[in-house]
């Protein structure tokens, strides 16, 4: 009988990095088009991921941790600025400015003053400031929370470490279009990348904290 894959990686995956003391919230691509039924990257795990995020939002505001947004635009003609990705994805090219499906989901939009960043390609990192911007406030944790967990999130999660940040992914406040890949990925990250961990447990936790002085 083939070995489960929890049971295969226990002992060599999955240790737990836990919360820093400076945590900032990372929400990532929550545009419509993943939400409007019909739509060619709709995605029915994103439509609940949305209607869990406004209670993360209310408790990251409310300890004034910092929130930080992030979406797909493409700018140049034929969506040149996206480069291979939008060939191998050419569903991609929905998001450009001026299309409705390219705007951010009612009730998970950024609050006037909060950053945000706009990228090309799947990681919020590659080709923006935000990994320096973090470390010049002195963030040491990053949660994550948005769309889709098999894309934009598994490589934000992926960069995320990379640049020496403790990664946070909340399962309730991402999604994806199947079932299948969502766990995988969530999966995989929690075993390699990051701790992949509730809503209540990530606001416990940003309470906790929050309370604490910042390391030096």
């Amino acid at each position: 009988m083939e070995q489960a894959a929890s049971e295969n990686y226990k002992g060599v995956w999955g240790h737990r990095i836990g919360f820093g003391t400076r945590p900032a919230l990372l929400v990532i691509d929550f545009m419509k088009a993943y939400t409007v039924p019909g739509a060619p990257l709709f995605a029915p795990g994103v439509v609940k991921a949305v209607a869990e995020t406004p209670r993360l939002l209310a408790a990251a505001r409310g300890l004034g941790v910092p929130v930080i947004h992030t979406n797909i635009l493409y700018h140049a003609p034929g969506c040149a600025d996206g480069g291979v990705w939008v060939r191998k994805a050419p569903v991609m090219t929905a998001m450009v400015a001026g299309n409705p499906l390219a705007e951010f989901c009612e009730g998970v939009e950024p609050l006037p003053g909060e950053p945000v960043f706009t990228k090309q390609y799947a990681s919020a990192f590659f080709g923006t400031s935000l990994a320096p911007m973090l470390h010049a406030q002195g963030i040491d944790t990053v949660i994550l929370a948005g769309c889709s967990t098999s894309g934009c999130i598994r490589a934000s999660a992926v960069d995320a470490v990379q640049h020496g940040f403790r990664t946070i992914v909340v399962r309730d406040c991402v999604g994806d279009r199947h079932e299948a890949p969502h766990e995988a990925n969530l999966f995989d990250i929690d075993s390699k990348y990051g701790d992949v961990v509730s809503l209540d447990e990530t606001i416990a936790e940003l309470g906790r904290a929050t309370s604490l002085p910042a390391t030096a």
